[in-house]
């Protein structure tokens, strides 16, 4: 469904050129719930930047339902993002002007899909995830765990090939990260969704078929879920504790100290800063034009 070959990915400041990303390689199968962890300035975001062709790569291939995205541009890229992807951010990108049900349709409203099963589609899966009561009400009169909901909701709209999901609890008390984390269960079982998400999470992750764990932007190794997840989860921390090269603790929070490496991908990532907004923007703007054209 969703494959990486080969990746690299570089930044500059001043004559300094930092290797964010190192000759990564990976597989997401359909179906399958993917989490990518590992400290701060690993590489995480960047590599989710470089799945959605957000920011560019300077080596490797980017595969979605077999297909090489990552030479695409304008139109043919946005249609791909706003049918081929759903996305879930850890700061809800919500528009505050509309209504949870106008929010989880929106994908669907830039797709012009007929009003009639648009509608009854978002009531169905606003049923799913338990939020239909809350439908007619707008962002900043729900909770940030039924924000999030909403998020998971509009990602499924367009029936994506995968969901990607950037640290989607990071902003969430344990109650709503655990009632966000049934969401993602739910749309995996009930809908078939793949879902390839982020996260510093332990306990988010450890409800996932697998991990991947990246260190220095280069894939550390893999863990897999054999079964209990209180036990995997315990895996999961401990196999963090022996990223750091001095024995101590790896930083798996934002805002600790980090190496440069980190500070280039803090200064260039767009899923934490005002960029993605206009991209999604550019998005639906070129979608927009593409048709008026027709």
């Amino acid at each position: 469904m969703l494959q990486v070959k080969h990746l690299s990915k570089n930044y500059s400041s001043g004559s300094q050129v930092y290797p964010v990303l190192k000759d990564v390689s990976l597989k997401v199968e359909k179906g399958e719930f993917v989490a990518v962890m590992g400290p701060s300035g690993s590489g995480k975001t960047t590599l989710l930047n470089c799945i959605s062709c957000f920011i560019p790569h300077e080596q490797g291939e980017i595969l979605l339902a077999g297909k090489d995205i990552s030479h695409l541009t304008g139109t043919a890229l946005a249609r791909v993002r706003n049918r081929q992807m759903g996305f879930v951010f850890q700061d809800f990108m919500l528009l505050d002007g509309l209504t949870v049900f106008e929010n989880i349709c929106l994908p669907q409203i830039i797709a012009h899909r007929p009003v009639v099963q648009m509608e009854e589609k978002a009531r169905n899966i606003c049923r799913l995830f338990g939020i239909g009561k809350i439908m007619e009400k707008y962002p900043a009169e729900i909770s940030g765990g039924e924000k999030q909901r909403t998020a998971v909701a509009r990602a499924l709209m367009n029936q994506p090939c995968v969901i990607l999901a950037d640290e989607p609890t990071g902003n969430l008390d344990s109650k709503s990260c655990k009632a966000v984390i049934d969401a993602f269960m739910q749309a995996k079982t009930e809908l078939g969704a793949t879902i390839f998400m982020v996260t510093h999470d332990s306990f988010a992750a450890s409800f996932c078929d697998r991990v991947i764990v990246l260190k220095d932007g280069a894939i550390y190794g893999e863990l897999r879920r054999q079964g209990d997840r209180r036990a995997f989860m315990d895996q999961l921390l401990d196999t963090i504790r022996t990223l750091s090269d001095d024995g101590r603790p790896a930083a798996m929070e934002p805002g600790l100290p980090c190496d440069s490496g980190e500070r280039a991908e803090g200064a260039h990532g767009m899923f934490h800063t005002a960029a993605l907004p206009a991209a999604y923007e550019n998005d639906t703007r070129n979608i927009r034009n593409e048709d008026t054209r027709r």
